[in-house]
This record gives C-alpha cells, sequence and structure tokens, in this order.
C-alpha cells in the first residue's frame, strides 16, 4: 500500500488506465466506456480501497494538471490550419457563442437557484461551461468554491463528451461546424478532444467554440450576476 501511495505510482495508475480504457473505446466504438469516466471511478476505487487521501493523490495529479493550460494552447494549432474558413462564417460563430455563453450562465444559475442552492454553491455553478482552468479562476474572482466549480467541470465535460453528439443527432443537427461549435461550448475540452477524434475539421470549429465560450464568459459572468444582485 505504501508504493502505491508513491505520487509516481499514482501517475503511472491514472496514465495508465486512461490508456488501457481509450484502448478498448476504439476497439468497442462504445460511448459509454468514456476513458475519463471509467479513470475517474477506477482511481477513486483504488483511493478509498489503499486509505490514500485526496492530498498524497493531488501530489500524483498535480504534474497532469501542469499540463492541462499548454493543451488548451495547443487547440490553436488545428485552429489556424482551418483559419480561411472559420474569417467566412465569423459572424454566425461569435454570436452563437456570444448565446451559448450566456444560456450556459444562466442556465446553471437558475437551476441552482430553483433547486434551492446557496449563494455560495450558485456562484461556484455559473462557470460550468468552460475549461477547467478558465472556470478556477471566474470561480475564485466571483467568490465560488474553486473545487465545487472543477467537479462541475469534470461532470459537465464528461456528460457533454458521452452524450453530445447523441443529443445533436436526436435534434437533427447535421450541419459539421454547428456540431462542432456545441461541443466546444457546452463540453469545453472534453467535448473538443471527441470532436478531434472525428476529424481535424471538427476538432477546429470545437477549438473556437470551447476557446470564444470561455472568454465570453470570463467577461459576461461578473456582469450577468451582477445585474441579478448576486455579486
Amino acid at each position: 500500500m505504501k508504493l502505491i501511495a508513491e505520487p509516481y505510482m499514482l501517475l503511472t495508475i491514472t496514465v495508465g488506465m486512461y490508456w488501457i480504457t481509450k484502448l478498448l473505446q476504439n476497439k468497442t466504438n462504445s460511448v459509454l466506456l468514456n476513458p475519463i469516466l471509467i479513470t475517474i471511478i477506477a482511481v477513486i476505487c483504488i483511493l478509498k480501497s489503499a486509505g490514500i487521501t485526496y492530498d498524497t493523490y493531488h501530489e500524483a495529479g498535480k504534474y497532469i494538471e501542469f499540463f492541462l493550460k499548454p493543451s488548451i494552447v495547443a487547440l490553436g494549432v488545428p485552429l489556424y490550419l482551418q483559419l480561411s474558413k472559420i474569417k467566412k462564417q465569423v459572424m454566425p460563430i461569435v454570436i452563437s457563442q456570444l448565446v451559448g455563453s450566456i444560456v450556459g450562465i444562466l442556465s446553471g444559475v437558475f437551476i441552482a437557484k430553483w433547486l434551492g442552492a446557496s449563494k455560495e454553491v450558485i456562484l461556484s455553478i455559473a462557470p460550468k461551461s468552460v475549461t477547467t482552468p478558465l472556470a478556477i479562476d471566474i470561480s475564485s474572482s466571483i467568490g465560488g468554491i474553486p473545487s465545487l466549480t472543477a467537479s462541475m467541470v469534470v461532470m459537465v465535460g464528461i456528460f457533454g463528451s458521452v452524450a453530445g453528439f447523441k443529443i445533436l443527432q436526436l435534434l437533427h443537427v447535421k450541419n459539421p461546424m454547428s456540431r462542432s461549435l456545441s461541443m466546444g461550448t457546452a463540453g469545453h475540452g472534453l467535448g473538443t478532444a471527441q470532436a478531434m477524434a472525428i476529424s481535424q475539421r471538427f476538432g477546429a470549429y470545437s477549438s473556437m467554440g470551447l476557446i470564444l465560450n470561455g472568454l465570453f464568459t470570463a467577461i459576461l459572468t461578473p456582469i450577468i450576476l451582477a445585474m441579478l444582485g448576486l455579486i
């Protein structure tokens, strides 16, 4: 048990579990075998059975966390390769992301209020639809609970990556740009990873959705919450 508690061993277990699940998903093509979801469940079970605290695991997790921000920057590569096509559709993209950002903020706030959540929880949920580093920064600046925000972001991302394309299919959304932007807006990094697995074009538009939604959410969250009298 002492060996398992070592940071590099925990890091190896986490990456190894993700890699194995990714292989299984590629072979079975099952959306239920989501590598992020299965890895989270497996790691929680291992930590609980071995009696390892979250603080101990965080020593290993910080190495993965370090690459979150550079990975977002790396999404600019497929975006650059599709830049000529994106330029021709700037206005529809910007307007759709502006609306998506507002809906993302308001939906979380109103549902949380309807369910009787405390003010602190509502503030933590408001930036749920952007990637983790941005969401944590927004949450900290408006008085939310960053750890709760991070959990919400992961749950939203997992749901988006597992069910996003299926929901769009049920709603008869067939346009590749619309589908990709929706995944980036609602599913942020995990949704974009799912889009990237389909094609570089899907990944590029999804990256654009992720970036613009993150930018609009960072700007609009404090303004909307202030208008609602929450901050």
